[in-house]
């Protein structure tokens, strides 16, 4: 039996997954898992001064296919632009077909309260797909598919509630290479309003102390995902 499995890690801009979910992905894609990364933003409004949103926007996309390959994974990325992501059913139902299409084991999205506008229409849009790809009543292209989740990651837009619940190891060797591939992202190095690396390699630290490991990273879960039931104390 194949115990590879199939992570899909959806954001609402192009960087997301790949900052707050990166070092778990570089770690398992290491171990021979699919790493597929899903942005429904380009995440072009934070364009360097001298280039124009529409030339950041094709940076981004060809950012998003170099870390994707890095990691033997594939990048998709919708056609919505920063700052609009809508919340309707046809960016829903985008999403559903691929995740019928490409039958993930888990899904990772944003958290539910942010800061940032595409960030929670992610969270909304993204539990709606994930019902929509799971139930047969549907009739799409490609058959129901149910995937675990969504993990929320931790990101420093999304705080308001989140609390750290699943800690997912990242290996030594996966974060030397995360650190490679996130560096393909040119606000990640280069923002001079957050230092976006820095950042995140020590929030990987952090956790990774947390749990008695060199690096980790936290995910949260719902409410009701957090029902134990044992036989016995």
């Amino acid at each position: 039996m194949d115990d590879k499995k199939t992570i899909m890690a959806i954001g609402g801009h192009i960087g997301d997954m790949e900052l707050t979910a990166g070092g778990v992905l570089a770690s398992m894609s290491l171990e021979g898992h699919k790493i597929i990364t899903v942005a429904l933003t380009g995440g072009e409004k934070g364009n360097p001064p001298n280039m124009s949103v529409a030339d950041y926007r094709k940076q981004k996309i060809e950012e998003a296919n170099k870390f994707a390959e890095m990691l033997n994974g594939e990048a998709i990325v919708f056609k919505y632009s920063d700052g609009e992501l809508p919340v309707n059913d046809e960016v829903k139902f985008k999403l559903c077909d691929v995740i019928r299409k490409y039958k993930p084991n888990v899904i990772i999205t944003h958290w539910k309260n942010s800061i940032h506008k595409d960030h929670a229409a992610t969270h909304q849009i993204v539990k709606d797909a994930q019902f929509y790809a799971g139930l047969p009543g549907f009739e799409r292209e490609y058959p129901p598919h149910y995937a675990q989740g969504p993990y929320y990651a931790e990101n420093w837009e999304d705080p308001y509630g989140f609390k750290p619940y699943t800690y997912v190891e990242v290996t030594e060797e996966g974060f030397k290479l995360w650190e490679k591939a996130i560096s393909q992202h040119w606000f990640t190095v280069n923002s001079t309003s957050f230092k976006y690396k820095e950042y995140y390699s020590h929030l990987m630290a952090l956790r990774g102390c947390e749990v008695r490991k060199e690096y980790a990273q936290a995910f949260n879960v719902e409410e009701m995902s957090k029902r134990v039931f044992v036989n016995a104390f």
